[in-house]
């Protein structure tokens, strides 16, 4: 009996101490290190092989902030973090250590999923007031949300287009504008995790247009009308100028050709005959001679004629002239006295 008795004392400092911990890992819930914002997050630390009390400890970031040590007589064990927050997305792992010192598990990636906010529409550098014909853009953009998030653009609730932003922020998405497009604009973003819709803007349009034709004649713009009207203003106001002063220079023509010739005295060729402005009297004494005889000047005016007639008038003028002094008896009649006169 003493020789078992011998083999046992012997035996016990040599049986090992325990199993120390084997292939430590981290896994989460929900999985693939996927997790919304608000929601919580689930680390478990699990250990393939051990004996006695395992010692947990959780760890954030590749530095190693410690988050929970807990100590279990189980091969795993979990931490939970309740509200996760768009800062929480880090790296994570874990530990396990039953007394001869610690082995860490592998590093997680864990993303934190934040839902798209309400977007906002805007009209790019135009506003809300554009002209038909214009190049107008939409740009709708979401405050917060993770990325890929994906766009669409909406006139009253006909889909215009879309647009994705592959690392976040907006998109734009442009069209030309036409009368259909009176109305309100609206947009909507998503990241897979639910729809926002932006509110509602109105567009107002500064255009005049014309309704097409079967022929496919665009609508006018405003902007032209105001053009043509502009130029067609003075335009008008010079024609109607024209068209008096033409019609003023038409009757002053048709005045000149109405009125009569005017009478050309014909120069005396005697040297006590008038000029041709002196007043015209019908008789002139030019020499009282003697007694009851008196001379006189008899003066005959006569009117342009043709060229034609020139030289009738001329022969005819010579015996007027020819024949143009005589004499009377003296009577009471109203007479310019030559010698008075001198």
């Amino acid at each position: 009996m003493l020789p078992w008795l011998l083999l046992l004392i012997c035996a016990l400092p040599c049986d090992p101490a325990g199993i120390p911990v084997s292939d430590v890992s981290l896994k989460t819930q929900p999985s693939g290190g996927w997790v919304m914002e608000g929601n919580k997050l689930v680390l478990i630390c699990s250990v393939a092989s051990a004996t006695g009390n395992i010692t947990y400890l959780w760890y954030r970031g590749a530095l190693g902030f410690n988050l929970e040590t807990k100590t279990l007589p189980s091969l795993t064990a979990e931490f939970e973090i309740s509200d996760m927050k768009q800062s929480d997305a880090d790296q994570y792992y874990c530990a396990a250590n039953n007394g001869d010192g610690p082995i860490p598990s592998e590093l997680v990636n864990i993303h934190v999923k934040v839902p798209v906010s309400r977007p906002v529409l805007t009209f790019g550098d135009s506003g809300t007031q554009a002209v038909l014909g214009d190049l107008v853009e939409l740009h709708c953009k979401a405050l917060r949300g993770s990325p890929p998030i994906f766009y669409q653009f909406y006139h009253e609730s006909i889909v215009l287009g879309n647009s994705s932003a592959p690392s976040g922020g907006g998109a734009s998405f442009n069209f030309s504008l036409t009368a259909e497009h009176s109305g309100n604009f609206s947009c909507e973003a998503s990241n897979g995790q639910g729809a926002q819709r932006s509110e509602v803007v109105a567009l107002n349009l500064t255009g005049l247009s014309l309704a097409p034709t079967e022929n496919g004649i665009s609508h006018l713009s405003s902007g032209l009308t105001k053009w043509l009207l502009g130029c067609l203003g003075p335009i008008t106001v010079t024609l109607i100028f024209c068209y008096w002063l033409k019609k003023k220079i038409g009757r002053q023509s048709e005045d000149v050709l109405r009125s009569p010739p005017q009478t050309v005295l014909q120069e005396s060729t005697y040297r006590n005959s008038p000029g041709p402005r002196q007043p015209e009297p019908l008789y002139e004494n030019v020499n009282v001679v003697s007694g009851d005889q008196v001379y006189s000047l008899v003066y005959h005016t006569q009117q342009e004629l043709e060229p034609a007639t020139a030289q009738q008038v001329k022969t005819h003028w010579a015996s007027e002239v020819s024949s143009g002094i005589y004499s009377k008896p003296r009577v009471n009649t109203a007479y310019v006295d030559y010698e008075d006169s001198m």
